[in-house]
């Protein structure tokens, strides 16, 4: 059973929802070459931008240096969030880093050569079924829609 469309302002609120309770993202990257890589991370919201840690030889964390793009997904997908960013590699205070283990119970200090990265979207789609495709965008070049 398909549900009737959601109003845009309501798939932002269930976005901005999703992005501050959820702990876990997709995160796909591509290396200057063009290969593909995807990958499970934990990660913060902090209500403007994601930041995510990963060991620095993965291939996502040479893409992310190399590229400074990424997409993301959240949820299933029947209820998906679609996330493009530029990304910059950061330090992060004490009290950042204290957020981001709490939040994913995951510590990125205490692992060698953690970076963190942090992902300001320029682009967010949200929707659940065919009939959300239409106005899927929520955030356009980094601009919220509503």
């Amino acid at each position: 059973m398909t549900h009737p469309p959601r109003p845009r302002q309501q798939r932002v609120a269930d976005t901005l929802h999703r992005l501050a309770t959820d702990v876990d993202a997709w995160v796909a990257t591509a290396s200057p070459a063009g290969e593909p890589y995807l990958v499970p991370l934990s990660y913060l919201w902090d209500g403007e931008t994601l930041l995510i840690s990963t060991a620095a030889t993965n291939p996502t964390a040479r893409n992310l240096r190399a590229v400074g793009r990424a997409r993301l997904t959240l949820g299933p997908t029947r209820d998906v969030v679609l996330i493009e960013g530029a990304v910059d590699e950061v330090e992060v205070s004490p009290e950042v880093a204290d957020a981001f283990a709490a939040k994913t119970g995951f510590d990125p200090r205490d692992q060698r050569d953690y970076p963190y990265f942090r992902i300001r979207p320029t682009l967010i789609q949200a929707w659940r079924e065919v009939n959300e495709i239409a106005e899927r965008n929520l955030l356009v070049n980094g601009e919220w829609l509503v």
